[in-house]
C-alpha cells in the first residue's frame, strides 16, 4: 500500500511516517503540508491511502475528502478533535484517529484500509446487464440482476434485497447505481434504488416491492412517474 501523509504540522507528520515504517506493506509515497498541496499530487501521482489531518490552513480535510468524489483513495483521518467525526463517517472514510496515535490503534486502522481495498477489488461488478457478482462472507457470488428488489444504504454497506434475503455490499449507493443498468433500476432517495419492474403500489410518497414500503423523496417523484407508465 501506498500512503500520502496530508498535515500541516511537521512533527505529526514525522510521527506518522515513523508508524508507518512499522508495517510491512505500507509505504509511504509522499509527505504533503496542505491539503492544496495533495490534490496537486494526486492529479499526478497515485496513492492508496491518505493519512488526512482536517483542521489545516485553506482547504481542510474534509473538503479535500468531497473534492476527490468516489475515486479517492482509501482516506484515515488523522485529528486532534473528536468533533468532525460524525461527519466523517459520513464521506465513508475507513477510520478517524485521533491524535496522539497509538501504534496499536494505528495498527488496527490499516488492518481497515487493507481490508477496503481487498474489498473495493473484488466488489459489486456488473457484467452485460445481467447480474452481479458480490462478496457473501468469504465467497463471491453471483446474483442474478432480476432477484434484485431493491438497493439500500447503510453506512458503508449497501444491502442488497431479494425476495429470500439481503445481501450486504462493502460500496456505496452512488457507486452502485453507476453500474447497475439504469433502464432496470432507478434512484428513488438518498438511501434506496429500486428495481422499476418489481414496484407493486405507488402512494403517500412510497412505493411498495414485495410487501415492503420504500421511500419516495421529492426530488426523484417526477422521474419516478415518468417511469412508472401511470395511465
Amino acid at each position: 500500500m501506498n500512503a500520502l501523509i496530508i498535515d500541516d504540522n511537521r512533527i505529526a507528520r514525522e510521527t506518522l511516517r515513523q508508524l508507518a515504517t512499522q508495517v510491512a506493506d505500507l509505504t509511504v509515497a509522499a509527505e504533503c503540508a496542505s491539503a492544496m498541496e495533495a490534490y496537486n499530487f494526486l492529479r499526478k501521482g497515485q496513492a492508496d491511502l491518505l493519512l488526512l489531518d482536517i483542521e489545516m490552513p485553506g482547504m481542510t480535510g474534509l473538503e479535500l475528502t468531497e473534492t476527490l468524489g468516489d475515486k479517492r483513495p482509501v482516506i484515515v483521518f488523522v485529528t486532534s478533535k473528536r468533533d468532525y467525526a460524525v461527519e466523517a463517517y459520513e464521506l465513508n472514510v475507513a477510520d478517524y484517529l485521533v491524535k496522539p496515535v497509538l501504534p496499536a490503534r494505528f495498527v488496527r486502522a490499516i488492518d481497515r484500509v487493507r481490508e477496503v481495498l481487498n474489498s473495493n477489488r473484488e466488489e459489486t461488478s456488473v457484467q452485460e446487464d445481467e447480474f452481479v457478482f458480490i462478496r457473501d462472507g468469504g465467497v463471491m457470488r453471483r446474483l442474478k440482476l432480476d432477484h434484485i428488489l431493491y438497493a439500500e444504504a447503510m453506512g458503508d454497506y449497501v444491502k442488497l434485497h431479494t425476495p429470500e434475503r439481503f445481501y450486504a455490499a462493502h460500496t456505496t449507493l452512488k457507486n452502485l447505481e453507476e453500474r447497475l443498468p439504469a433502464h432496470r433500476f432507478l434512484r428513488v432517495h438518498r438511501s434506496y434504488i429500486v428495481a422499476v419492474d418489481k414496484i407493486d403500489t405507488l402512494q403517500d410518497g412510497a412505493l411498495v416491492i414485495n410487501g415492503k414500503a420504500v421511500p419516495v423523496a421529492d426530488a426523484y417523484r417526477n422521474t419516478l412517474n415518468g417511469r412508472m407508465n401511470i395511465l
